[in-house]
């Protein structure tokens, strides 16, 4: 397992595991889905709704790595870069900077 010294080192290997356009569109999919079931589980109250988010957010990942990456998700090695990873992507897509 390869350690990284930092996330800013981590990036660069967490979007070349994302080189498959469609494994981006799903995550990118999936975290607007993680977005929208928060703002569920706020506004109605019920802390269901944030199993209904971790489910969505990883499921479409998972779906992207397994079916067209055909790669293991970074995040069973690297968790907590692997998640800020995710929402980096997300933004980058956002702006403009990554090509979805």
């Amino acid at each position: 397992m390869k350690r990284f010294a930092s996330f800013r080192e981590f990036y660069p290997f967490y979007l070349s595991e994302h080189s498959n356009r469609t494994s981006r569109r799903l995550h990118f999919i999936g975290s607007w889905g993680v977005l929208a079931l928060l703002a569920m589980a706020v506004v109605q109250g019920n802390a269901w709704w944030l199993l209904g988010a971790l489910f969505c957010g990883y499921g479409f990942a998972w779906i992207g790595h397994f079916f067209f990456e055909k790669n293991r998700p970074a995040t069973f090695k690297h968790p907590f870069y692997s998640f800020a990873g995710d929402w980096v992507m997300f933004k980058d897509i956002l702006s403009g900077k990554l090509k979805l």
